[in-house]
């Protein structure tokens, strides 16, 4: 590793080459997550996809070990890698919104916030996850769920096409009409296949102009029980337009909470109606009269000020340790666990989430695209988060205690964007259902060294002429 040649990989970028002896190393490789610590031989900071081919062609030509870096948000940290060429997109965050065509053109290097911005201007989003600072191409090669999922799919439903840098150092566009199992396996397969250099997506008009109407309610507890029970029967006979996930959290001790809730453990629902307003008094009257909220905080707002709510309380440098599966059904005994872990919450800002995974999702087939848990119910995540090193071991303890207690009443796999490095590969082909061995024909076709093994891997099955 030490006698590659990297001077001369970086006087032909058009971008910058990093190398641990230069100043701005250390904040180069550091990711969201900051229970990850690696150090990679180089980073290439692309500019554009020549950057990125001649990335892939230098790491062939002297056998690097390859990790491929969008917006860093990755669980496990996979964006970097000890002793690998890091090929860093970030740079690659262009947007080119087509209002008549209702489409956006988004680099490989975009943060969902981007997107965000570009689209709103026209009354326009494409569905994408909860969290504006994570990364376009890592959330949606993954699958994508967020809070227009129930109306609209996945982030991988609307994606219309892929450029692609693959591992011989070639450069494709994928689509319905070319490499179509190469587009068939990018759509929750993972950064197996290639480097997508930009996505274009469908994109839809919400609200009014972009204007929705969303925000949490919160309430005791110990109503934990109550409310699920209550949550689980009500969300798939909502309409679409309306999408709520259920979580268990501590309020962050700023506004918009009054003071009066700061610190206090809560199960909460963020909901999220992007349908007409004059039709919301209707949809949310079910919201708005259950039970006893200690807050009810729906108010329109423009879509990306509820997808960035989280970015201030969860900037990049924290610890994450995160645990998952996926939920068919909210059972009485699975909720009996929720309230255990829920009373034992480690640190203020360790929650548990439940994200929908109905209305226009379950409509597509399950073989469709690579992502496979289709059948309604929720996506989880167990997060033990806190910014001092000194508590991982406590959070970590308390995500896998929970897990493993809850585990038994899952679908068995888990959405793939919430698995941590090392898991095994048993956890990977639980994530893909009967999909899995149609990704390793297709990893065998376009990788079939597994150049791009830095990522929940999927093997390349032997050819078949």
């Amino acid at each position: 590793m030490a006698t590659a040649p990297y001077q001369e990989l970086g006087a032909d970028l058009h971008g910058e080459l990093i190398l641990p002896e230069d100043p701005g190393y250390d904040q180069a490789r550091a990711v969201y997550n900051a229970m990850i610590d690696k150090r990679p031989a180089a980073i290439a900071r692309c500019r554009d996809a020549v950057d990125v081919v001649t990335c892939v062609r230098f790491g062939r030509a002297h056998d690097l070990e390859l990790a491929v870096r969008g917006g860093g948000h990755n669980a496990g940290g996979l964006g970097v890698w000890d002793d690998a060429l890091v090929i860093d997109l970030s740079r690659m965050c262009d947007t080119t919104v087509e209002p008549d065509e209702q489409t956006v053109r988004v680099g490989g290097g975009c943060v969902w916030g981007d997107v965000d911005h570009a689209t709103l201007e026209f009354g326009m989003a494409t569905p994408s996850g909860f969290v504006s600072t994570t990364g376009v191409g890592g959330l949606t090669l993954g699958g994508g769920i967020g809070n227009l999922s129930r109306r609209f799919g996945l982030s991988v439903d609307n994606l219309l096409s892929a450029d692609v840098v693959l591992a011989d150092g070639s450069f494709v566009t994928a689509d319905a009409t070319s490499h179509e199992d190469l587009f068939w396996a990018l759509r929750g397969g993972g950064g197996n296949f290639g480097v997508v250099t930009s996505f274009l997506f469908r994109c839809h008009e919400i609200g009014e102009h972009g204007t929705i109407i969303g925000g949490p309610v919160l309430y005791a507890l110990e109503d934990t029980p109550d409310v699920m029970r209550w949550y689980r029967e009500l969300l798939p006979s909502l309409p679409e337009t309306l999408s709520g996930w259920i979580g268990l959290t501590t309020v962050a001790p700023a506004p918009p909470f009054p003071e009066s809730l700061w610190g206090r453990k809560v199960c909460l629902i963020m909901w999220c109606y992007t349908g007409p307003h004059d039709q919301a008094d209707e949809v949310l009257e079910p919201v708005r009269s259950y039970g006893s909220p200690l807050l009810t905080g729906l108010h329109p707002m423009p879509f990306d000020v509820l997808q960035s709510a989280f970015d201030a309380l969860l900037p990049a440098g924290l610890q994450w340790y995160w645990k998952a599966d996926f939920f068919e059904e909210i059972s009485d005994a699975a909720i009996d666990v929720h309230l255990k872990y829920g009373e034992l919450l480690p640190t203020s800002l360790s929650t548990m989430h439940l994200y929908p995974i109905d209305g226009a999702v379950s409509r597509v087939p399950s073989d469709a695209t690579a992502f496979a848990y289709r059948n309604g119910g929720w996506a989880g995540v167990i997060v033990g988060i806190d910014p001092d090193p000194a508590n991982a071991p406590a959070i970590t303890q308390w995500a896998r205690a929970y897990w493993n207690e809850l585990h038994s009443t899952s679908a068995g796999g888990a959405y793939v964007n919430f698995l941590m490095s090392g898991e095994g590969q048993d956890r990977i082909r639980a994530a893909y259902l009967g999909n899995y061995d149609r990704l390793a024909r297709v990893k065998a076709r376009y990788d079939p060294e597994n150049v791009f093994h830095i990522n929940q891997n999927i093997r390349p099955a032997s050819l078949v002429s």
